[in-house]
């Protein structure tokens, strides 16, 4: 009962980070505009349709390369253009073909936006277009760029000054710099402050996990830890739904940001976890929170901190019996992770299934809003395709095995990124089922490639392997809005890299050992001896030892591990 209470407390505020990640797809949106011009309209021409505002012109616009024609009440006849508006230099008739000479202006007095779907965004708001539309471009890769600082930073202070501390400031940060968001006064100040969120929202995110996986069990450590995401794609359907419903992009920002207020004011509530408190040596404060927990599920003999702290010394110290001592101290860098070439292969093919995972999932989900239809209805399912996902991952890494799982998944991502490109674009229901199952495919990896990951490594350099995986996937972020941009240069082009990195992450996966029912490794020996490679690694040949105790914080760093970083 205490730990589902915790669990679903936490989790529930991880949907404000899938809130804020993908807020900017509706936030940032370009409508159609045209140049502004000097005076008062009398009448508008567009092709043979003609209308006496431009408003009514909107729903025929079709093409960037379209032009409206304008002739303003002094007699003056304008062609205006999305970056810059010509004045015919003969105004006798108005028609839309024109032969003679014209004046070709820049577009000084502003542009006139199409507000049908949206009554302001930040690109209406700051004039984010033409010249200036690369600064609109940079929105989304900057708040990028503050999630993968923030888990670096925020992971690091939850490890020193506890769980519980940095998930009320990333709580209320969230929330803070949310509401700000919507009262930034410039462009500048608006990318700060969601930079700012970024971090906090990403911080949450990376200690959220560590803090469920320390209170829930072992036996159900791996279910609890996987649908952290998803609730995570709750926060997009939240998204999508807002957006439907809310059309000026400030207070649109203002509802996603409450809409996770009710744990701001309850999150003080929450305890630290008695593995932290452990490990500062606060035992006193470690045996109230058990305490709590014993009351809460009814337990009459509550574990006592000074009997697990005695067991678990002791099966250590024993573990440790006949090992050198330089080596039981020696510190590890990331070049350990390449110490040989079977070590060395299985890291790059680690760090290109957690880039490729994240590349994948950031642009379905930022291309959903582009296919077509229905855009509040497509992101709403790109998210809700995620919950079934993570149910058939569980399932699978555990009937089938990590990598019997991971492969055909990969390959199916690639396969789905190719059927795509063959639909019609008129098929517009196809494509977004289409898309939904290469955003379920490359979920299923994304999802699974954190536990794996910890597996494939022991127990010396884990958390530098799952560290250094959590930042190319963080790398994966930041790189995806650049790659929905290529849209622009070839409508298939983000879908042609997803598939080729998908398909070059597949193929090497079959290299990669299988770990399921497998003990966790200790040494870089038996990691290497795990794929059927005998190579060792020089200077680190300690054996393994492992008591029950030490078996069981093993198996608790492992998943610990594997979501902190």
């Amino acid at each position: 009962r205490f730990q589902a209470c915790v669990y679903f407390a936490s989790v529930f505020q991880a949907m404000s980070c899938g809130i804020h990640y993908l807020a900017s797809v509706f936030m940032a949106v370009t409508p159609n505009f045209v140049c502004g011009f000097p005076g008062n309209v009398s009448s508008v021409l567009f092709h043979n349709f003609s209308a006496s505002t431009i408003q009514d012109i909107w729903t025929l616009w079709t093409s960037t390369d379209n032009y409206i024609v304008v002739q303003l009440e002094n007699g003056d006849i304008w062609e205006l253009n999305q970056c810059s508006r010509s004045k015919r230099e003969v105004s006798l008739d108005l028609a839309y073909e024109y032969k003679g000479n014209k004046s070709v202006f820049s577009c000084s007095d502003g542009f006139l936006y199409d507000d049908t779907k949206w009554k302001s965004t930040v690109v209406t708001q700051w004039d984010l277009v033409c010249d200036r539309e690369w600064l609109a471009k940079l929105i989304q890769p900057t708040f990028m760029l503050g999630v993968l600082i923030g888990a670096v930073i925020f992971g690091d202070i939850a490890d020193r000054l506890g769980r519980q501390r940095v998930i009320w400031f990333t709580s209320a940060g969230q929330f803070v710099f949310g509401i700000a968001v919507a009262f930034t006064f410039d462009y500048y100040s608006f990318v700060v402050v969601r930079f700012l969120l970024a971090m906090v929202s990403s911080g949450y995110l990376v200690v959220a996990f560590v803090y469920v996986t320390e209170f829930v069990g072992i036996k159900a450590r791996t279910w609890a830890s996987m649908h952290v995401h998803a609730f995570f794609a709750m926060g997009v359907m939240v998204v999508a739904l807002v957006g439907f419903l809310v059309r000026t992009w400030w207070v649109y920002q203002i509802f996603l940001s409450i809409a996770t207020l009710p744990f701001v004011l309850c999150c003080w509530m929450l305890p630290e976890t008695p593995f932290w408190l452990l490990s500062e040596e606060r035992y006193e404060d470690a045996q109230k929170v058990i305490n709590t927990m014993a009351r809460w599920n009814k337990i009459n003999t509550p574990c006592k901190v000074s009997e697990l702290c005695s067991v678990q010394q002791d099966d250590l110290v024993s573990g440790r019996t006949g090992e050198n001592d330089t080596s039981s101290i020696k510190k590890h860098n990331i070049l350990d992770l390449f110490c040989n070439w079977q070590i060395a292969r299985r890291t790059i093919t680690v760090w290109l299934i957690w880039f490729t995972g994240s590349l994948g999932y950031y642009v379905f989900s930022l291309s959903s809003v582009s296919l077509g239809g229905n855009e509040y209805l497509n992101l709403f399912l790109i998210g809700a395709v995620e919950l079934p996902c993570y149910i058939i991952a569980c399932v699978a890494m555990d009937k089938l095995g990590r990598r019997n799982t991971l492969i055909p998944f990969l390959i199916l991502s690639a396969l789905i990124c190719v059927l795509i490109m063959f639909i019609p674009q008129d098929f517009n229901i196809l494509i977004i089922l289409a898309n939904m199952a290469g955003k379920f495919s490359i979920g299923v990896a994304f999802g699974l490639i954190y536990l794996y990951t910890a597996e494939l490594y022991p127990t010396i350099v884990r958390s530098l392997a799952v560290g250094s995986g959590s930042m190319m996937c963080r790398v994966g972020s930041v790189v995806a809005p650049f790659c929905v941009y290529l849209r622009s240069v070839w409508i298939f082009m983000p879908l042609l890299l997803v598939g080729i990195m998908a398909l070059l992450s597949g193929i090497l996966t079959i290299m990669l050992p299988e770990t399921l029912g497998k003990p966790l490794t200790n040494t870089l020996v038996e990691a290497t001896e795990m794929g059927r490679n005998k190579k060792s690694c020089s200077g680190k040949t300690s054996p393994a030892h492992s008591g029950a105790a030490l078996e069981k914080i093993e198996m608790f760093g492992q998943e610990t591990i594997s979501t902190e970083k």
